[in-house]
């Protein structure tokens, strides 16, 4: 699959006021600084699309974008940034988990993960959280291009260890890199799989 056209719709704080749920929709969020912005550029061929800061922390809004006219791509806010105050973490929280707890049109939840570091708490307890809640999601390991080969491999491999210690079956795993585009392929083919899977269950409802 490959995205011709991709625009922004709408951001917001409150699920609420989401666009109407008549369309397919994938989120992608991480720990801030994990180079989500990046990627969503890379996937969509649009580099400007999301974004993309130095300064970690800076989505802080539910920011929907329409891909192809056909299915929505969102940016959630990151998670984990310390040198927030304790009431934005606060918020930050309350717009994630509503959002993810109550959107019916969210078919996959992508969770960036920094292929450079060890499983950090704050990751693994999200992805808990989400299998207890029954949240379909994916990880994605971004950066490969920081890394060698062997010391990529060595990474992922050290993370999927720690991650059956937990899980029975691990979740589909994309390797990724913004810069040398790396699983842009792979993510692009899961994402029409389930387009042509689900989109079924959508066609009539009330735009």
């Amino acid at each position: 699959m490959e995205i011709h056209s991709s625009s922004f719709v709408i951001s917001n704080t409150d699920w609420n006021k989401c666009p109407t749920e008549n369309r397919l929709e994938y989120a992608f969020i991480g720990r801030s600084n994990v180079g989500k912005s990046s990627l969503i550029n890379m996937l969509t061929n649009n580099k400007k699309l999301a974004k993309t800061s130095g300064k970690p922390g800076k989505t802080q809004l539910i920011n929907h974008f329409l891909i192809d006219n056909h299915w929505f791509l969102v940016d959630l806010p990151g998670y984990g940034y310390a040198q927030v105050s304790k009431s934005l973490r606060r918020s930050f929280g309350k717009i994630i988990t509503e959002y993810i707890t109550n959107r019916k049109n969210l078919v996959n939840l992508f969770v960036l993960i920094d292929s450079r570091h060890d499983a950090q708490k704050i990751d693994l307890e999200f992805m808990r959280w989400l299998g207890e809640k029954g949240i379909p999601f994916s990880i994605v390991f971004t950066k490969s291009d920081k890394l060698k080969l062997g010391q990529l491999n060595a990474n992922i491999m050290k993370y999927k260890n720690t991650l059956t210690q937990e899980w029975d079956v691990l979740p589909e795993i994309f390797i990724t890199s913004a810069e040398s585009k790396k699983g842009k392929e792979e993510i692009s083919e899961f994402i029409e799989k389930y387009n042509t899977e689900y989109q079924e269950h959508f066609v009539g409802k009330a735009k």
